[in-house]
């Protein structure tokens, strides 16, 4: 096996009733719980990234009493808090390796992100002879389109599991998928 999961910041901060949370967050959660139930063995690795942010700090300007929702953001997924925590829908139990991102400055891409060993994502696909990887999570528009783009640029071929992510807003989620596409990634649905 030559394939591995990427599951983007599934967590409370992001889903219903989070800090930002994004419709649909539960239901992504639920679909990738399934598709772990059913699919778990077709993966040499299932990676799951949080954002894990420094309490008492900006980090880095990421976060802002004003934010513009574009570069600065509200307070969202403090480390040890239960808005960074994984939401309670995605079942974890059979993710490899855990990955926690913008601890202390702003970070969108799992691939910005180490495991608590300090492995990157790019240093866990190389070891493993990954070249395959489906991603999914959240949001479209910003985490899963960073972590998609640095798949590519780590010579993975990317698939986006479409029925698996939740955007902020359509547009942009679109833009971003139709960015991912031109990068050479494929989209399809998980369930065909």
């Amino acid at each position: 096996m030559s394939r591995a999961l990427l599951i983007v910041d599934v967590q409370n901060d992001f889903t219903e009733g989070g800090a930002l949370g994004v419709a649909g967050g539960d239901a992504v959660a639920e679909g990738i719980t399934r598709l772990l139930a059913e699919r778990a063995g077709e993966y040499a690795l299932i990676v799951a990234s949080r954002d894990w942010h420094d309490p008492d700090s900006d980090n880095g300007g990421h976060i802002a009493e004003t934010p513009d929702f574009v570069d600065t953001w509200p307070v969202h997924c403090v480390a040890g808090t239960a808005g960074a925590d994984y939401d309670p829908l995605l079942d974890t139990g059979a993710v490899t390796h855990h990955v926690k991102k913008g601890q202390g400055k702003p970070a969108y891409s799992m691939f910005e992100g180490v495991t608590d060993e300090g492995a990157t994502v790019g240093d866990l696909l190389t070891e493993n002879g990954i070249v395959e990887v489906d991603v999914v999570g959240i949001a479209t528009d910003h985490c899963v389109r960073a972590s998609a783009l640095d798949a590519i640029s780590h010579g993975q071929r990317v698939r986006i599991l479409t029925d698996l992510v939740a955007g902020v807003a359509p547009e942009p989620s679109e833009a971003a998928l139709a960015e991912i596409v031109h990068a050479g990634g494929e989209l399809s649905p998980a369930r065909a």
